[in-house]
């Protein structure tokens, strides 16, 4: 099963797939950008992250493909919790020709389409570092998705302390921006 955006298509990560996610996962400039520990990762360790995709019911990662780029990023929903009805989604454009170009937003648009009209989920929560200005504009600004707090002096990066800034979307959310956006009507594809 592939979860179709309307440009980008959110779909298993294949052993194909693992050259791009190591390389992703040991480039410097991409990882200021995302929450974590940062080291250097090996081919082995990235095999064995895949190795343990397909036992983990609870984290849902997705590979972001596109017909004219291939792979270029990661879309999850992790601590997928059922009874309360809410996850955790992050993401990354890992190809930097992907970025800017409305791929982010068909992702963010696919992957809340999938978690609240396929799964039932009612909310998603998501958090990012402060000074990552092309996700909050992305979360906060075109996917309707609401800053909920900050985590004083959460992250440590070149030298010094940022905020984490906590974003949550409910379904509610997602139904008024697409009433109001018409985002999967054929007639209204948007651009980042």
């Amino acid at each position: 099963m592939h979860i179709l955006g309307n440009s980008v298509t959110l779909r298993a990560i294949e052993e194909a797939d693992l050259d791009s996610f190591h390389d992703w996962g040991n480039d410097p400039e991409l990882w200021r950008q995302l929450g974590g520990w940062h080291f250097p990762v090996s081919r082995a360790s990235t095999r064995a992250w895949f190795d343990k995709l397909q036992n983990d019911p609870s984290n849902l990662r997705l590979a972001v493909s596109t017909p004219d780029l291939g792979v270029v990023g990661l879309a999850n929903l992790l601590e997928l919790d059922w009874k309360n009805r809410h996850a955790f989604h992050g993401m990354m454009l890992g190809n930097p020709a992907a970025r800017g170009k409305g791929i982010g937003l068909d992702a963010v648009m696919a992957i809340m389409r999938y978690a609240f009209d396929e799964l039932g989920l009612s909310r998603l929560d998501g958090s990012m570092i402060e000074y990552n200005a092309a996700s909050l504009r992305l979360y906060c600004g075109k996917c309707a998705w609401k800053e909920e707090g900050r985590q004083r002096g959460w992250y440590y990066r070149a030298g010094r302390r940022w905020d984490k800034i906590l974003v949550g979307v409910t379904r509610e959310d997602y139904d008024s921006l697409v009433s109001t956006n018409h985002y999967w009507d054929a007639s209204a594809r948007n651009d980042d």
